[in-house]
């Protein structure tokens, strides 16, 4: 790659000289970072041996102390590790779709769009919502909303599919357990380097009546754009702008990542077709159950990790699923995991 870096025809192809430039600067990044960590433990333990060697306690602690704190750096650089993928450093999309139920799976589905919303502020992401569908009585149908920030689709990628809820239900008046279901689908925001081609006449353009509260996020002119892509299916929509114009802009962004994210799900069943058929995404495959009445846990499915702090987790602390997630999906284990009643 340093050949490459120091060829002097490199930047006869912008784009392609700042893409190289970007990888090899993250190779560096990682490589100092492995290198200082090596040597941090090699200091410490030395100093374990000196203060054992002069009976000397408090120089054993301060060293056993940093070579905690080292087991903690390392696991957050084999996060970083993980998230290596073509796309994972891009912004990410994320769209909730409330299931079957009414007023309970939409209002499950507004909980699901805070929760996500409420992880990516604390991570330091900006947050946009793009679209949104209100429910009838209480909370939404579907929403989109656009996450960004480095690395935003590589901690995203995993939480696509269905989210199932367990509660006693604040709309019935009985006051009864109920289960809602809703899916969360993630696909990653094409940026200049990724050439995507769309043929026009394989879509359909619908305008319509925006849908919200409106106010400075959503606007409630008869701008909203919505484009189907005909031999697939997919269809996306954005209402985020006053203009037709920039929303219909949006909206094809929208679409060619999400015809991008199929491409890399079919390279990636390509690649292992076992691994992807342990995590097959699809309605009633439910990835995560949080459990509020007449317990509390959260759990996800894949990889067996719990939580018995759901309001914690349904307020943004998603970090332990995701990086075990990322872990599991790298892994490609397939480990049974019952789910919770």
């Amino acid at each position: 790659m340093n050949n490459k870096a120091e060829d002097p025809n490199l930047w006869n192809d912008a784009n392609e000289a700042q893409k190289l430039m970007r990888e090899r600067q993250q190779l560096d990044d990682s490589i100092a970072g492995v290198k200082r960590l090596e040597q941090q433990m090699l200091d410490n333990i030395e100093l374990i041996e000196m203060g054992e060697e002069e009976g000397d306690a408090s120089i054993v602690k301060e060293a056993e102390d940093g070579l905690k704190a080292l087991k903690a750096e390392s696991g957050k650089l084999q996060v970083e590790a993980m998230l290596s993928g073509e796309a994972d450093g891009n912004d990410t999309y994320v769209e909730v779709h409330s299931g079957a139920g009414g007023t309970e799976s939409q209002d499950w589905a507004n909980i699901l769009l805070r929760m996500y919303t409420r992880w990516a502020e604390r991570s330091g992401f900006k947050v946009e919502l793009l679209e949104v569908h209100d429910g009838e009585e209480a909370g939404i149908k579907s929403a989109t909303i656009l996450i960004k920030g480095h690395n935003a689709y590589g901690w995203m990628k995993t939480e696509s599919g269905v989210h199932r809820l367990v509660r006693i239900s604040p709309y019935d008046s009985n006051a009864r357990r109920h289960t809602s279901f809703s899916s969360i689908w993630v696909y990653p925001v094409v940026d200049d380097s990724i050439q995507i081609d769309v043929n026009e006449s394989d879509c359909r353009i619908d305008t319509f009546r925006s849908s919200g509260a409106g106010g400075q996020h959503v606007n409630t002119t008869d701008s909203a754009v919505r484009i189907t892509h005909i031999p697939t299916g997919i269809a996306v929509a954005c209402q985020q702008e006053r203009s037709q114009h920039k929303n219909k802009a949006k909206a094809w962004d929208m679409l060619r990542a999400r015809l991008y994210e199929v491409e890399l799900k079919k390279r990636e069943e390509a690649a292992n077709a076992e691994a992807a058929s342990k995590t097959d995404i699809g309605w009633g495959h439910q990835i995560r159950s949080y459990v509020l009445q007449p317990y509390q846990l959260v759990k996800d499915l894949r990889t067996g990790v719990e939580s018995t702090a759901p309001d914690d987790v349904l307020n943004g602390d998603l970090n332990e699923f995701m990086e075990a997630a990322l872990a599991h999906r790298i892994s490609g284990k397939a480990d049974a995991v019952s789910d919770i009643d």
